[in-house]
């Protein structure tokens, strides 16, 4: 028998893929499957930004480039967050990974050892906990509450700071739920970390573009005070339609840019080249696809948030943020959100995510994708309704 690390086989699963192999496999069966389960939008990428890595590839950017990003694209990243949001940024404080994710691990790997505790939002992004268990920390859920729209608490945060607490996760616009957490709100925290100096903060806001109903994005680099133990996370799969080109970047505090660079090294090597002069094409050129995208997000949200409420025993917050609705069934009868999920997949052919594959918090609830055509969303919602209809009893 083969002896391996015990920490991984406490490395969780983020369900929206094993849902979407689930659901290929149905449509190789010749099933009809509308998928509103994966977090990925259903535009193409942006021709000038395939242009940008065409014409690299074609002027020899084949390399390796330096483990924390080519600096123009670094530079393009002080840039954007300048215009964006008036904040300052140090190039040389910016990393270029291949995406959100590894900033995520590398975050977790940092602050996370048996004995440490570790605060991240719940329901939230599955991978939070799951890299947090590998660590061997302890994850303290913060409560993402229906009842807050979604938004954290800071009173109900700073509350569960202990002397073990190393790191806190926070993620506005919010993946499952679509909340998006007021500035008020923000200000309340970031004053009151001030008492927990020992305290570093992850501020993963990857949805940052995707706001709606006048909603404005406050990110945590507008705060000089705790610049010095923030690691902000953000990239180009959601804004770009770049899922697939694997491009992220984190903001890091001087004191520990260089243990993450050591990590590049020893893991990643670097991204590829000609992906990040896509990234500069992106940030640095013109914006009207990202505008349109989110003006069509916006449309899908209003169908999805009308055509929740109208189903037998579902009610439905309005999102403000992201692409994601997080409908309550307790009304449905199903006291199970997962196997609700599985049997609207399965007998439906709607996939969807359950709550609990976001956190213990998330039961209850379904999470919805709609970064999928409006047709998409019309016939999946008929579908969801038939079936609530014909199994509104089920246990």
């Amino acid at each position: 028998m083969l002896t391996t690390n015990p920490a991984f086989d406490r490395i969780g699963e983020e369900n929206a893929f094993a849902v979407l192999a689930r659901a290929t496999a149905l449509q190789a069966e010749g099933r009809s499957i509308l998928n509103l389960g994966i977090g990925q939008p259903d535009f193409q990428t942006p021709a000038h930004i395939v242009e940008a890595a065409v014409k690299a590839l074609r002027d020899g950017q084949h390399g390796y480039t330096p483990s924390v990003g080519i600096l123009p694209l670094r530079e393009a990243v002080a840039g954007d967050l300048n215009r964006r949001y008036g904040v300052e940024v140090d190039p040389n404080l910016v990393m270029i990974v291949p995406g959100g994710k590894v900033t995520m691990y590398a975050v977790i790997r940092l602050f996370g050892e048996p004995g440490a505790e570790i605060l991240y939002p719940d329901p939230g992004f599955p991978i939070y906990r799951s890299m947090i268990e590998h660590t061997g920390a302890t994850p303290i859920p913060v409560p993402i509450r229906e009842e807050n729209g979604f938004a954290f608490s800071a009173e109900e945060t700073l509350a569960l700071i202990t002397p073990k607490t190393r790191l806190l996760i926070i993620n506005s616009p919010a993946n499952p739920t679509g909340g998006v957490t007021p500035a008020a709100e923000i200000d309340k925290l970031v004053k009151g970390l001030a008492a927990h100096p020992h305290v570093a903060l992850m501020s993963d806001e990857i949805y940052d573009r995707f706001l709606f109903d006048g909603e404005e994005h406050r990110t945590l680099l507008a705060y000089p005070e705790i610049r010095d133990r923030l690691i902000l996370l953000n990239g180009w799969s959601k804004t770009y339609a770049m899922t697939g080109w694997r491009l992220g970047y984190s903001i890091w505090p001087k004191s520990l840019y260089d243990q993450v660079r050591k990590l590049a090294v020893n893991c990643w090597s670097c991204v590829n080249a000609a992906t990040q002069y896509a990234g500069i094409a992106a940030l640095e050129g013109p914006q009207d696809a990202v505008f349109a995208m989110t003006a069509e997000f916006d449309a899908r949200r209003r169908m999805v948030v009308e055509g929740l409420n109208a189903l037998p025993g579902v009610t439905c917050a309005t999102p403000k943020g992201a692409f994601y609705a997080f409908p309550n069934i307790t009304g449905t009868g199903w006291t199970a959100a997962k196997k609700l999920a599985s049997a609207l997949l399965e007998e439906a052919g709607v996939a969807v995510i359950g709550g609990p594959d976001f956190g213990v918090h998330g039961e209850g609830y379904l999470r919805l994708s709609y970064a999928t055509s409006r047709e998409n969303i019309t016939a999946a919602l008929g579908r969801m309704g038939d079936f609530l209809a014909a199994n509104r009893k089920v246990a």
